[in-house]
């Protein structure tokens, strides 16, 4: 039973990677199929520089993936090192979302022609609210630490709190 989570982590993300891979060919190759193909009247060149342009994203995350994700085995089939946690809070689950939206935009442009890639506009967007929120969380949590507030903020204890109602010995905070 040595180095269980390791081998749960490494099939979980050899898992993740195999299902994030046959998604990404069926997609692209629905949007093929449909503009290169049965669409071919509305296929231009400019369909091709933005398929080209805004797929990339999603081809480049799923490289970083597979770079940090896939389980590495040693010759004799042990377990060298499992692979960073693909489903880890923070910029993988951020890359997850790009990856997702990338895949909707690229499906609603398959049906729809080439206006629905203004859809991802909202990438950029959702990077700076992202990235807003956290700093602003970040810095409501320094300004905490930092002991913004007088004795007012401080939590006390029941205890205190009777030996205060009795006019007993007043708590002194520092």
């Amino acid at each position: 039973m040595a180095q269980k989570a390791a081998k749960q982590q490494a099939a979980r993300n050899a898992s993740i990677l195999k299902r994030t891979h046959l998604i990404s060919l069926a997609i692209n190759a629905v949007f093929i199929l449909l503009r290169f193909f049965l669409l071919r009247a509305s296929c231009t060149r400019t369909t091709f520089i933005l398929y080209g342009a805004l797929v990339a994203p999603a081809l480049i995350i799923q490289f970083w993936f597979e770079r940090i994700g896939r389980p590495v085995s040693a010759t004799n089939g042990e377990l060298k090192r499992p692979g960073e946690d693909l489903e880890a809070k923070g910029l993988t689950e951020y890359l997850w979302d790009v990856l997702y939206w990338t895949w909707g935009c690229t499906i609603i442009a398959a049906v729809f022609g080439d206006k629905a890639w203004w859809g991802y506009i909202v990438v950029p967007f959702y990077s700076i609210w992202l990235a807003w929120t956290t700093f602003g969380r970040m810095k409501d949590g320094m300004a905490g630490m930092a002991g913004g507030g007088g004795t007012g903020g401080m939590a006390t204890s029941n205890r205190q709190k009777k030996m205060e109602k009795r006019g007993g010995q007043q708590m002194q905070y520092r």
